[in-house]
C-alpha cells in the first residue's frame, strides 16, 4: 500500500475565561479559544490531517461536540486516540507539518514544546514535526485578532 497524505484545518475564536492551548501547550495570553474541547486548533488540524490520510473522516465524526464526555477534554487525549486508530489500520506517521495563523501571541518561543508534545503523542521523533507561525497581516478574522487558525499536512506510511 502506498504512502498517504492528509491535510487538516481548524479555526476558533477567542473568548475570555479560558486558557489558550496550542499544540498541547498552555500559552500565556489574556484569552483562550472557544470550543467544546480545549479548542486546540493545532491538534485539531493535525488530527483531521491524520484521519484524512487514513480515509477515516474527521475529528467531528469521532469526537462530536454533542457528546458531553468530550467537554473541555485535552486535545492531546483526542490526538492519542486518533493515533491509536491509524496505528490499528497499520499506519505510522512519517511527518507532520503545521502552519499556525495568529496575530498574537508571538509563538516563536513555544514552538519547541509544541513539537515535543505532538511528537510524543504520535510516537515519532521531534525531527519529523515542523511548526510554522505567521500573521494574517491584519486581513480577515484572524488578522483582526478575533481568533487563531491552523493548517496541517501529514504523511502516513504502512508499518512493515
Amino acid at each position: 500500500m502506498p504512502d498517504r497524505i492528509g491535510i487538516g484545518y481548524d479555526i476558533h475564536r477567542f473568548v475570555k475565561g479560558r486558557k489558550l492551548i496550542l499544540g498541547g501547550v498552555a500559552i500565556p495570553h489574556p484569552e483562550g479559544l472557544d470550543g467544546h474541547s480545549d479548542a486546540d486548533v493545532v491538534l485539531h488540524a493535525v488530527g483531521d490531517a491524520l484521519l484524512g490520510a487514513a480515509g477515516k473522516g474527521d475529528i467531528g465524526e469521532h469526537f462530536p461536540d454533542t457528546d458531553k464526555k468530550y467537554k473541555d477534554i485535552s486535545s492531546l487525549i483526542l490526538l492519542g486516540r486518533v493515533y491509536e486508530l491509524i496505528a490499528g489500520e497499520g499506519y505510522r506517521v512519517g511527518n507532520v507539518d503545521v502552519v499556525i495563523q495568529a496575530e498574537a501571541p508571538n509563538l516563536k518561543s513555544h514552538k519547541p514544546r509544541m513539537k515535543a508534545a505532538i511528537a510524543k503523542a504520535l510516537h515519532i521523533d521531534g525531527g519529523f514535526v515542523n511548526i510554522k507561525a505567521t500573521t494574517n497581516e491584519g486581513l480577515g478574522a484572524v488578522g483582526r485578532a478575533e481568533g487563531i487558525a491552523a493548517f496541517a499536512a501529514v504523511m502516513l506510511t504502512r508499518q512493515s
